[in-house]
């Protein structure tokens, strides 16, 4: 027998031993009557019993210590109270069930800590209708859904997910985008974000001494440990969790001074509602517009965020940002001029093969070391098994003591596990015991594929739902961070407090946290999920950044579903007889009308939208050529298809888009780091709208 395997039947022997006693027991009484000790000297035993409490209390399951007065350690009590091992009853309402019902559903599969997800639903739903058995529900899906980027950004995911939890030392090579660089890492990882539609890892830095922020895409080849210690380090109590998960773009890496930007009265609502939790909002002195004032860290993405808010945003300060700004819309200008065949004979390119960064580079990237016990079929995060089994067995028992026997292939699809997994965590659980041959339950799976359970009187310890373990929290904590308030079926921030108070604690500041996508949509969201339930006509007035424009629109909203840059309504608008999606954040003002409408059956939403929801980029119908500066090369090749490469780093890449107005402000942002060459006709767009901002800048 495996001794992974042996270590579990002697946890939960001892877990069933310690419950059924229902008193406080000595060392050597453990030592003789829980399964596995007995065979073991007193020093091998001494070892094995402290590393099991120690690792039992890291899953959240503590034993209660009763030390004599002379301190004799043979001589000290063990308990388990029950509220150590059992999850407190959580009265959930029938919405906010629905509500999780629905997350569930949404992220099923496609989320990276599914598994645990089902897992934590099981435990914390205990007696109600299993979240798998209720119907589909269409009134929200999701582009962004959590999950990692490919196979071996999910091994790197689930070997980091362990070394937090085990506090281990990781090792790794990364790629530093912003110094073209590549050389190894050392780090004690404190906490994973997921921010983006990227997973990140935040951690101390040994070669720094310092806090940095990973992108797991951006590590090379495998994770390893950089000890076989049981623990390397402890993270500091004062590291704040949150503090990462908070910043935007411009405030990644030391911070370097504080901005002002005048925002235009036209567009300071949406400005701050999308980023008020960035800075300080204050009046300007004309009376009408505002001051938003902001730390930052680099002063291009500030700058590009400006720029990408056209005639509407001016940088006042300090000087020296104001006099960069200048700089870079001048270049965007002059980078304009003329025909786009000079600009071309400056910067000659050689044709390749479309491409990405470091193609191929990880294509021998798979982590031999990873846990396969944290792997699933796809490299996701996998529950611990010690989690799986203590669900298992509460679900044996049930079938068992209610005498309706369970179908072998429901219980694999349910628990997601192979006919193998199924078969061998029964035969673990056949042989975890309270001691002196009294076991908790004997399972068979019969040729017909039932499962006979004979539970035992005293399996009362697995007859209730244990506490959710570590990854389970996280893993239900976080998928109600990433869907947020946008379930029309029921409250899921409700549902989030009532977890968190049973827990004792945030699981979100314990190892993952989900960054907020968009801005602060709640009550548009709000009004338009009372729309969407009472099949009414929702009226709302729009902005439209890149026309710069206000419209009124009166739709029939479908769906709430979100994007990489927030979340969105699905509608289908009766005036322009067509699907609309309208991001929640650009609605200035919304209400439910008194007009219904009948539901129709042949909508598709997700048509045409799929890849724009998960990159930000809009349906293409036209292509433009355009040259990306050697400084900026290195980041676009993440994102777009390179199809030539100049000597100097520079490459031209290939964009596609809808509209006009759209291209504009996406070069725009690039702060001059992009030219159009060609259409010819978007060329001109771009220079015209820098000579527009030039107008308005001071000399």
């Amino acid at each position: 027998m495996a001794k992974d395997t042996e270590k579990l039947i002697r946890q939960l022997s001892l877990i069933s031993y310690l419950m059924a006693e229902r008193r406080p027991v000595t060392a050597p009484e453990i030592r003789r009557d829980v399964e596995g000790y007995s065979v073991m000297n007193e020093d091998a035993f001494a070892r094995r019993f402290y590393a099991d409490r120690s690792e039992l209390e890291a899953l959240g399951i503590v034993l209660s210590v009763e030390k004599p007065q002379d301190g004799q350690v043979e001589q000290e009590n063990y308990s388990l109270p029950p509220e150590n091992f059992h999850l407190p009853a959580i009265a959930f309402s029938d919405d906010e069930l629905a509500a999780l019902w629905t997350a569930l559903y949404l992220l099923d599969g496609k989320f990276a800590y599914a598994e645990p997800l089902r897992l934590a639903l099981q435990q914390i739903s205990w007696g109600r209708p299993s979240p798998l058995d209720s119907p589909v529900q269409r009134t929200v899906s999701l582009g962004i859904t959590g999950a990692a980027d490919g196979h071996e950004v999910s091994q790197r995911l689930a070997k980091i997910e362990t070394a937090i939890f085990r506090r281990k030392t990781i090792v790794f090579d990364y790629y530093t985008m912003e110094r073209d660089d590549t050389g190894a890492r050392k780090v004690d990882p404190y906490q994973l974000l997921y921010q983006g539609g990227q997973f990140y890892v935040v951690g101390r830095s040994h070669e720094r001494d310092a806090i940095r922020v990973f992108r797991l895409s951006r590590i090379l080849a495998k994770v390893g440990y950089a000890t076989k210690a049981e623990h390397d380090f402890q993270r500091p109590d004062d590291f704040d969790p949150r503090a990462y998960a908070n910043r935007i773009q411009w405030q990644f890496g030391d911070p370097l001074g504080t901005a002002e930007v005048l925002i235009s009265n036209r567009i300071a609502w949406q400005i701050q509602r999308l980023f008020g939790r960035y800075g300080e909002f204050s009046p300007a002195e004309n009376g009408q517009d505002s001051i938003f004032v902001t730390n930052y860290s680099n002063a291009r993405q500030l700058i590009a965020w400006v720029l990408g808010l056209g005639e509407n945003a001016q940088i006042v300060g300090p000087p020296e940002l104001a006099e960069e700004l200048r700089s870079r819309i001048s270049m965007l200008a002059d980078r304009h001029l003329g025909d786009a065949a000079e600009m071309e004979e400056m910067h000659p390119t050689t044709e390749v093969a479309g491409k990405h960064a470091r193609d191929g580079e990880d294509a021998d990237a798979a982590d031999e070391s990873a846990d396969p016990e944290a792997l699933g079929a796809d490299g996701a995060i996998r529950p611990e098994r010690f989690a799986r089994l203590v669900t298992l067995a509460s679900i044996l028992i049930d079938s068992g003591r209610r005498g309706v026997p369970l179908n072998a292939t429901e219980l694999q699809e349910r628990l997601k596990l192979s006919e193998q997994e199924l078969q061998e965590d029964i035969a673990v659980l056949n042989v975890v015991n309270f001691g002196a041959g009294t076991y908790v339950l004997y399972a068979e799976i019969l040729p017909d594929g039932t499962i006979e359970v004979d539970p035992e009187p005293y399996g009362d310890a697995f007859a209730r739902p244990a506490r959710l373990l570590p990854v389970e929290a996280k893993a239900l904590v976080a998928a109600i961070d990433l869907i947020g308030e946008h379930i029309p079926e029921g409250s899921l921030s409700s549902v989030r407090g009532k977890v968190v108070a049973a827990l004792g604690e945030d699981p979100a500041h314990e190892g993952l946290q989900i960054a907020t996508v968009g801005g602060d949509d709640a009550q548009i969201a709000e009004i338009a999920r009372q729309a969407i339930s009472s099949q009414r006509l929702l009226s709302f007035e729009y902005y439209k950044a890149n026309e710069d424009e206000f419209s009124t629109r009166v739709v029939e909203p479908y769906q709430l579903t979100n994007g990489l840059e927030g979340w969105y309504v699905a509608t289908f608008d009766p005036e322009r007889d067509a699907i609309r999606h309208f991001r929640l954040d650009r609605i200035k003002s919304a209400s439910v009308t008194e007009t219904s409408f009948e539901p129709r059956s042949d909508l598709d939403f997700s048509a045409g939208v799929d890849g724009w929801l998960r990159t930000g980029e809009v349906p293409a119908s036209s292509r433009a050529k355009v040259w990306i500066s050697p400084e900026r090369a290195r980041w676009v090749r993440e994102e777009r298809t390179v199809i030539s490469e100049g000597a100097d780093g520079s490459v031209v890449v290939d964009f596609g888009y809808a509209g006009l107005d759209w291209l504009v402000r996406n070069v725009l942002k690039e702060a001059g780091d992009a030219v159009v060459l060609e259409p010819i006709e978007a060329r001109a767009a771009v220079r015209a709208a820098a000579a527009d901002i030039q107008a308005l800048v001071p000399a």
